[in-house]
């Protein structure tokens, strides 16, 4: 609780509002790229509470949202097959391109959640007459321990256990979005959990090819708004550069241990993205070391390979981006709720579309 306590003082946030507010004369735009941070953005008020001169982008950084339709096809494919697919209780919810992993679990696919890639090993060790399928999605921050899963499942010589992943990277996509036509963004508040296993240096981008200021910092309401001033002394200071707001979790270099297992199990490979389409070397893929342990290898020729993203009248790729508000979706808060999402970023708490339906009465009501 130490760091709970310490990071939500009221007093505390008063001092940084006044700091901030001097500062904060001419536009900033501010793209938190975690979806951690909009969660926590939405939910302690902080985008109700800084001058309006300041204005939250939300980033891709829901690993849920930004999982192709095509993934969620070919998990749903290898259940109905008879294979035990194992995720996150986030990813049930998702919509492929006809339905989601819920309805069909409901019509009898053997769908089953687990809280940790393990977990799904374990699933797999207990029933060896099936094929048990662990839907991996993720940044950085998951990829490790999904690794460690192929590593444990080669250790007890499993040959029914395999992962269908989706595991991107931060970068890769924030480059993406910078070289992208009419691309607004004065600056980033770097992403915390990512950046406990990769560090701070590969921002280094951002600001020397860019000049676009990195602040990396925390999930508590005092950690952003912190974030916030350190962006606004950088610009006032004629400064540019990656800052660290969060050093209680992240070091320069990062986890030299899971940096590691990502790189002896998993190799770059161009990526699928949800909402933005195909990002160069922006994703992981197994290595053909570990060719057994991939679903995509493994069942490569029935699984589904091309399916059409969103589409009609909804925005979900331009509120992923963050080129467009949630509010500005026409399905938002009407058809589309956590409960019935029609696009990926009404499933997780960490979606933007999912963050301002829970946390903002009144753009639910606006749009009733």
């Amino acid at each position: 609780m130490k760091y709970v306590d310490e990071y939500r003082d009221p007093e505390e946030a008063q001092r940084l509002l006044e700091a901030i507010r001097p500062l904060a004369g001419e536009p900033l735009r501010i793209m938190e790229i975690c979806g951690g941070h909009t969660h926590a953005i939405y939910r302690s008020g902080l985008d109700q509470v800084l001058p309006e001169s300041i204005r939250f982008l939300h980033g891709p950084g829901c690993p849920v949202c930004v999982t192709p339709a095509v993934r969620i096809d070919q998990a749903i494919a290898l259940a109905k097959r008879g294979c035990i697919v194992a995720t996150f209780g986030d990813m049930l919810r998702v919509p492929g391109s006809h339905e989601s992993l819920r309805q069909a679990s409901a019509r009898g696919a053997d769908v089953r959640i687990v809280y940790g890639s393990l977990d799904a090993v374990e699933i797999a060790r207990k029933n060896p007459g099936r094929d048990v399928v662990f839907l991996a999605v993720g940044f950085e921050t998951t990829a490790p321990a999904n690794a460690c899963a192929i590593l444990h499942a080669r250790e007890l010589d499993l040959e029914n256990f395999s992962v269908l992943g989706s595991h991107v990277l931060v970068p890769p996509v924030l480059r993406y979005l910078l070289d992208a036509p009419g691309t607004e963004i004065d600056a980033f508040i770097g992403p915390g959990h990512v950046s406990t296993i990769v560090g701070s240096q590969d921002y280094a981008f951002l600001p020397e090819e860019y000049g676009k200021p990195v602040v990396i910092a925390g999930f508590e309401p005092l950690d952003l708004l912190e974030a916030v001033l350190l962006l606004l002394r950088q610009r006032a200071e004629g400064r540019c550069s990656v800052e660290v707001q969060y050093r209680r979790a992240v070091r320069p270099e990062g986890s030299p241990k899971a940096r590691a297992v990502l790189e002896e199990v998993f190799e770059l490979q161009d990526q699928d993205w949800r909402g933005i389409g195909r990002i160069p070397r922006s994703g992981l893929g197994i290595r053909p070391g570990f060719a057994p342990f991939d679903a995509l290898s493994r069942y490569q020729p029935d699984l589904p390979q091309d399916v059409a993203e969103d589409a009609g009248e909804y925005i979900c790729g331009a509120v992923i981006q963050g080129a467009k508000a949630p509010v500005e979706c026409p399905a938002f808060g009407l058809g589309c709720t956590p409960e019935h999402p029609f696009g990926p970023g009404m499933v997780s708490s960490e979606g933007a579309c999912a963050a301002l339906f829970r946390y903002r009465q009144n753009a639910r009501e606006a749009r009733a």
